[in-house]
């Protein structure tokens, strides 16, 4: 098995015909329109079933969505939950949107993405090596943070852990270990490691000393010591909703798909072999279900439907980590023309990015060519749940004002604050405990980026390789080929070898990438 090449994954195994059989056409209700659940609804139409997809928000996307804003000057805009990378490695993700746009052109790259740090530090990722180990050995020879001398007090042991994932050696040693643990035992200078690992352990919304250090050791894996595709990442040059969902939609309804939003679910119930969905317009019939809601959403359905109380103890142990903080300012002046379109910050309070959207984002570049202005949008993640809106959009501005003072003089037109509370937590210990794809309901699976995955994942590529698994595992008892799951290599460079591992499921190699 290559571990320097992608690899294809049919998960279950493949299987002969590519739609349902003829005069079955078997019918499947979705619950949730984010991206786990349109992955799933995808999917399952386009193998012959007969799908309905239930969103409770106005539009599709999920945490990836958008909404309408209203600006004083009565401009109607896009407004998200916050700034989304699409890595390259996103294999599943990108093969999903590719239904609306074979070539991508949504997509545009982003060249750096910095780390800013207190009195001017800065640390760029652009050109990388993509090989491992060459582009540790890069950073590492490159960053202005970590001298020679410190190397010699770095823990090398730990560290080399980075490049010997492996799922059950990795999280047997590392689960119950928090991740501020683990960093703690690199030794790094304080320094370094701000600047180096703060920003990226970070993006994951759950605090470092509540989180499981095995799956920061996945993360790191995924993203990059076992990454083919380097530290890049593309935006979507228009908002979200424009660029992805409302073709989403057509893509799926073009394929029988029915799609309620606004059609909140409060019940399952059953009758006879068929699942019942009681949601806000009356109640809907099907063979099938995927649950691919956030946290709170699952639970209270499940909470609610006697039915599915075979799933409960795996769900009832899920929880959602702790709030992320979202400001987007339209400012009457524009940044300094140097400014990046995304820029991580680590040092000062609470906030951890900075996006520049007029950058890279056609509405924004419109709005501000017509007004002379920015569109800025601030990011914290894991804010204490202590913190207040007022103290957390405070200390977001302050944060601003110290990366980029000439937002100090500016007045701010126009902005838009969100706090939620909605994204999964993987403390210490909880990985044997989290809820897979397949459940003890053999008609019922579950989706999104709080369950299990079978490859190494994480944020949105989770909710699609999930969405992607819940929409196989429903269509397997039916002789119908699963869709395959494409994939970062599943070991590190320094992983035990195979004939010292369990036999790994099936996994086929992507012969076209080598």
């Amino acid at each position: 098995m290559s571990r320097t090449k992608p690899e294809i994954h049919w998960l279950p195994r493949r299987s002969g015909a590519f739609h349902v059989p003829a005069g079955a056409a078997p019918t499947a209700v979705v619950v949730g329109g984010g991206i786990a659940g349109i992955a799933a609804a995808t999917v399952l139409a386009e193998r012959g079933v007969r799908v309905t997809l239930l969103e409770k928000e106005a539009e599709l996307g999920g945490r990836a969505g958008g909404f309408a804003e209203l600006l004083p000057t009565g401009e109607r805009v896009q407004m998200e939950r916050g700034f989304h990378g699409f890595f390259r490695q996103y294999y599943t993700l990108r093969a999903l949107l590719s239904r609306i746009d074979p070539k991508l052109s949504m997509l545009t790259e982003l060249a750096d993405y910095p780390v800013l740090g207190p009195g001017g530090e800065v640390q760029s990722f652009s050109g990388l090596p993509k090989r491992t180990p060459l582009q540790v050995m890069a950073l590492t020879m490159r960053t202005p943070h970590l001298k020679a001398r410190d190397l010699a007090h770095v823990n090398g042991l730990a560290a080399l852990e980075m490049l010997a994932f492996d799922t059950e050696r990795t999280y047997a040693r590392f689960d119950r270990m928090s991740a501020s643990e683990y960093l703690a035992s690199l030794a790094m200078p304080e320094r370094a490691r701000r600047m180096l690992f703060d920003v990226f352990a970070h993006s994951f919304f759950n605090p470092e000393a509540q989180m499981s250090a095995a799956e920061l050791l996945m993360m790191f894996h995924f993203y990059f010591t076992g990454n083919p595709e380097g530290l890049i990442f593309d935006v979507v040059n228009e908002p979200l909703g424009t660029a992805l969902w409302r073709p989403m939609a057509s893509y799926l309804e073009k394929r029988g798909v029915r799609i309620e939003t606004g059609a909140a679910v409060t019940r399952i119930e059953r009758s006879g072999d068929k699942h019942v969905v009681q949601h806000a317009y009356g109640s809907t019939t099907a063979d099938m279900l995927v649950l691919a809601l956030d946290v709170g959403g699952l639970q209270a359905v499940i909470a609610e439907s006697p039915s599915l109380q075979p799933l409960w103890p795996s769900v009832s142990a899920m929880r959602a980590t702790h709030p992320f903080g979202v400001l987007r300012l339209w400012l009457d002046r524009p940044v300094r023309a140097d400014r990046v379109a995304f820029a991580g910050t680590t040092g000062i309070g609470m906030l951890d990015n900075i996006s520049v959207y007029e950058r890279f984002q056609g509405e924004s570049a419109r709005w501000a060519r017509e007004h002379g202005g920015s569109v800025v949008e601030l990011h914290a993640y894991a804010v204490p749940p202590e913190a207040s809106a007022d103290e957390v959009r405070a200390d977001l501005l302050a944060g601003l004002h110290a990366f980029y003072p000439e937002t100090q003089g500016a007045t701010i037109l126009h902005e838009r604050f969100l706090m939620r509370g909605d994204c999964p937590a993987f403390p210490p210990g909880g990985h044997a405990l989290r809820p897979q794809v397949a459940t003890a309901l053999p008609s019922v699976a579950l989706a999104g980026d709080g369950i299990a995955a079978p490859v190494p994942c994480a944020l949105m590529e989770r909710a699609a390789i999930t969405g992607f698994l819940a929409a196989n595992t429903l269509l397997a008892p039916l002789g119908v080929m699963p869709e395959p799951i494409r994939s970062v290599p599943s070991q590190g460079l320094l992983a035990p070898p195979s004939f010292l591992r369990r036999k790994p499921r099936e996994i086929e190699i992507d012969e076209a990438a080598q």
